[in-house]
């Protein structure tokens, strides 16, 4: 007999469990079909497992200026087998939370490989081969993204990562690490395998890294990472990569100049791509583009009733933003008021300093040619930005010049990830200059830095 449901919900990552619980939580029936495992890609093998190994190289990089702050003793070393048992325990703990909520809201999980038969039915593929059909008035795509590899000689020899193999990696930290690659993916993994003693390069085909943020961001960020010895190299082709007696030699062309840079390990970190192999029948495929599931304001496919939501459909491949799509979608298929302000989307980056950027950047408003005003505020007035040994970095905020209105945000200090969500809710409310700076920040704060910025 075919199990009935209000919604099927097929992936289990950020899209896919925050929707498959406010389902649940609006009296719904709702099943959960995934195949590796609940939490996705950001809790298994991107976010979480990342900053997890970046909070741990930060802490050692930190520790290394001990005699700075009045630290003195025997030097810390990194234990990389450590620091993967402990990256696994966080993995663990977040993964059973969710398994909890499932059991608490009665949200049925189903472990193995989703395929839409019809408009309403979905064939799994349990890890056992066992085949069994489910039946949904509602059907959520959910199934997220994974990582994209350009044609490169050698990319399949042993040693050539991306970034799930990276985080999968047992054995001791290699010496050199080549990263292709320069976005945000890329420069995570260099500051936290920079910061653990690695030597760290930087391959980037485009002019500068981070290329879809603030110039001044980039800038300064491939000055600092320079500076503690990683070689960061743009407007580069990368032509092959070959094994050596030594490792690998990973070969790029700069000016039509040959060079070759030795390394122990090659991470390819060139962006991702939309997971929808083996999802479909045939004659179900929903509309698409350049890999990706097309959907409608309301997240819904080409195929009514099937919704699509996070990376599989595009757009701002970050988790919140997938999460955010999500619950519109729910909100959507089952007549509810769509409440989430979807407009603004906070970028963060975990480098060091932190990056976060919310609207409107300067390049932007110049190439739209959208008038601003910027104020800008130097991090190294901030009490708290000297006192715990922060590197260079500034608040950059943009604004209407006639009545104020914050339009953009750029942050690159401590901290910038956790004060971000105060720019996005000041653009979504039509907030001003004059009203972020009129009230009081504490002090010694990181954030007190933003009535400074605001009030210019």
């Amino acid at each position: 007999m075919t199990e009935q449901y209000d919604l099927i919900v097929i992936g289990a990552g950020p899209a896919g469990y925050p929707a498959a619980l406010k389902a649940a939580g609006m009296g719904k029936k709702v099943a959960v079909v995934d195949s590796g495992g609940v939490g996705g890609t950001c809790l298994n093998r991107g976010c979480i497992p990342t900053k997890t190994i970046l909070h741990t190289a930060l802490l050692y990089q930190e520790l290394k200026q001990g005699e700075r702050i009045g630290l003195t003793g025997a030097g810390p070393a990194i234990h990389y087998q450590k620091l993967r048992e402990r990256k696994e325990e966080v993995v663990r703990t977040l993964r059973d939370g969710i398994l909890k909520l499932f059991q608490k809201n009665k949200v049925t999980l189903y472990e193995g490989s989703a395929s839409i038969t019809s408009q309403k039915t979905v064939r799994i593929t349990g890890m056992d081969g066992e085949v069994q059909e489910l039946a949904g008035s509602k059907i959520l795509i959910a199934t997220g993204s994974r990582p994209a590899s350009p044609p490169i000689p050698g990319s399949g020899l042993k040693g050539v990562l991306n970034s799930d193999e990276l985080l999968e990696m047992k054995g001791d930290l290699f010496g050199r690490l080549v990263i292709i690659g320069g976005g945000v993916i890329g420069m995570e993994f260099a500051t936290a395998y920079q910061a653990m003693g690695c030597q760290v390069t930087v391959l980037e085909s485009m002019e500068r890294i981070l290329p879809g943020m603030d110039r001044e961001i980039s800038q300064n960020l491939k000055m600092i990472m320079k500076k503690r010895g990683a070689d960061i190299y743009t407007g580069v082709t990368v032509k092959e990569i070959v094994k050596t007696p030594e490792g690998l030699t990973c070969t790029y062309v700069e000016k039509d100049k040959e060079i070759e840079v030795p390394a122990d390990a090659v991470l390819i970190a060139t962006g991702r791509r939309a997971n929808t192999e083996g999802l479909f029948e045939d004659e179900m495929s929903p509309e698409m583009e350049r890999g990706c599931i097309l959907v409608n304001q309301h997240f819904e496919t080409s195929i009514p009733d099937i919704y699509a939501a996070g990376d599989v459909a595009g757009g701002v491949q970050l988790a919140h933003a997938a999460t955010a799509e999500a619950l519109t979608a729910v909100a959507s298929m089952f007549s509810e008021p769509e409440t989430i302000c979807l407009g603004t989307v906070p970028g963060c980056v975990y480098t060091d300093p932190e990056i976060a950027c919310a609207g409107l950047t300067a390049d932007e408003a110049k190439e739209q040619g959208i008038p601003v005003k910027v104020c800008k505020y130097p991090m190294s007035a901030n009490g708290k930005t000297v006192l715990s040994l922060q590197e260079r970095g500034f608040m950059k905020v943009l604004a209407d010049p006639d009545s104020g209105r914050i339009l953009g945000a750029q942050l690159m200090c401590a901290r910038a990830t956790d004060m971000i969500s105060q720019f996005v809710q000041a653009i979504e409310m039509g907030l001003t200059l004059e009203n972020m700076g009129n009230v009081i920040y504490p002090h010694p704060t990181f954030c007190e830095a933003i009535g400074e910025a605001v009030r210019d």
